[in-house]
């Protein structure tokens, strides 16, 4: 079995900010801190280095990667259509503090960013980002496709539900509010864009995500 390397994190925003050596030193500085910021690095003096910088600077930086699929594979996955917008969401725990967005594909700017939520999952995230990313671009009159790495997602959209175990309260009455409006949406409205599965395995991590844990 190999060892799971070590990760330093880095914290811009919350309760105390610095560069920590484990998840759970990070977690006690983010938990129940609104808006806070963090990121995970492989080395120590990447991740000081970072704290010197600015949070917007790093997020969603892709690692590079060494595909593990053979050039036959990667030739006939091709390269992403850059006419597109790409979402993912993250959280710190399942359930735990959850937020969703979207970009540009090619550009990494951002469209649109919602949360963080005090107590989501990642896949409510997933969902509501790609429901999102639909009225986004009808209200835009967009032909771009949407990425997204999430084929549980893909499946909530299809079938035009929520299919999420967890168990409404208080806490996520805020987040479930926005659920309902998001299946609301897929049965009042039509749309022709085209949902894709984000290549993780050949093109690294999808322009959306926020370089979390």
């Amino acid at each position: 079995m190999s060892k799971k390397k070590k990760k330093y994190y880095t914290v811009w925003k919350g309760h105390h900010t610095g560069v920590f050596e484990s998840w759970d030193d990070c977690k006690a500085q983010i938990k129940d801190f609104q808006g806070a910021q963090y990121k995970s690095f492989a080395t120590f003096d990447a991740a000081k280095k970072a704290l010197k910088g600015n949070y917007k600077d790093y997020i969603g930086k892709s690692k590079k990667i060494t595909s593990e699929l053979s050039e036959t594979q990667l030739k006939k996955i091709g390269q992403p259509n850059y006419n597109s917008i790409s979402v993912d969401a993250a959280s710190s725990g399942n359930p735990g503090k959850m937020e969703y967005r979207g970009v540009d594909t090619k550009t990494k700017k951002q469209l649109f960013i919602q949360g963080p939520f005090e107590e989501g999952t990642n896949n409510i995230g997933e969902f509501l980002a790609i429901v999102h990313g639909l009225a986004f671009l009808k209200k835009n009159n967009s032909d771009r496709i949407i990425y997204t790495d999430s084929k549980t997602a893909m499946s909530w959209v299809r079938k035009k539900t929520c299919n999420t175990k967890l168990k409404r309260n208080a806490k996520n009455k805020i987040l479930f509010e926005l659920v309902d409006r998001a299946v609301d949406w897929l049965k009042k409205n039509s749309y022709k864009t085209t949902v894709v599965k984000w290549e993780t395995k050949a093109w690294g991590e999808i322009p959306a995500d926020f370089g979390r844990k």
